[in-house]
C-alpha cells in the first residue's frame, strides 16, 4: 500500500471541502479516539458547536474472530445526550467502516440521529459495500499518514515509540 503523508494544510483543504456540507446540520459532534479527535476538534470549532462528546471503541485482535468480534465501548456518552439529537460522527479515515458503523448503530439505538463524516474514504477497503460515509473529504486507497502522526508509519503499533512525550 502507498503511503501518502498529509501536511496541515491538506487537513485544514479536507475540513474547508467538509464545512459547507454540515453547518447548521448538527447539534453535537461525537469523536471516535483517536483518529476523530483533531479533525472533530477543528470541525467543532468551525462550526461553533460546544457539544462535544467521545466514543472509544475496540475490537479484540485476533484474525481468527475477526469478523464475528463484538466491540468493546471503553467509553460512550450516555443515551440522554444523544437521544432526539442530530450526531455527527467524526473519524480520520473510513477503513473498513467497522468501528465508526458499530458507532452509528449505538447512537441509532440511543435515539439519535447519527450521520458520519471522515477525512477519508477507501471504498475498497470497506466491509460495507451498502453503505459509505455520509459526509468526506477525500477518497484513497494509500496508507495515509496524517501530521499529528508523522513520526508513525504502517508499523507503529507494532514498534516501540523511540522516544516519550512528556
Amino acid at each position: 500500500m502507498e503511503r501518502e503523508e498529509l501536511s496541515w494544510r491538506d487537513v485544514e483543504a479536507l475540513i474547508d471541502h467538509i464545512l459547507p456540507q454540515v453547518a447548521g446540520h448538527f447539534d453535537v459532534l461525537l469523536l471516535v479516539t483517536r483518529g476523530g479527535i483533531i479533525p472533530g476538534g477543528m470541525l467543532a470549532e468551525a462550526l461553533d458547536i460546544r457539544a462535544v462528546l467521545i466514543a472509544a471503541v475496540e475490537f479484540p485482535h485476533d484474525p481468527q474472530i475477526d469478523t464475528f468480534a463484538w466491540p468493546n465501548f471503553l467509553q460512550f456518552p450516555a443515551d440522554a445526550l444523544l437521544r432526539g439529537r442530530r450526531v455527527l460522527i467524526v473519524d480520520d479515515v473510513w477503513d473498513s467502516g467497522r468501528t465508526i458503523n458499530t458507532v452509528r448503530g449505538r447512537v441509532e439505538a440511543a435515539g439519535g440521529e447519527p450521520r458520519t463524516c471522515v477525512l477519508h474514504y477507501k471504498p475498497a477497503r470497506s466491509r460495507f459495500r451498502d453503505r459509505r460515509p455520509d459526509f468526506y473529504g477525500a477518497v484513497t486507497h494509500n496508507w495515509v499518514i496524517y501530521p499529528w502522526e508523522v513520526d508513525r508509519g504502517p508499523d507503529f503499533a507494532f514498534a516501540r515509540p523511540e522516544r516519550v512525550l512528556s
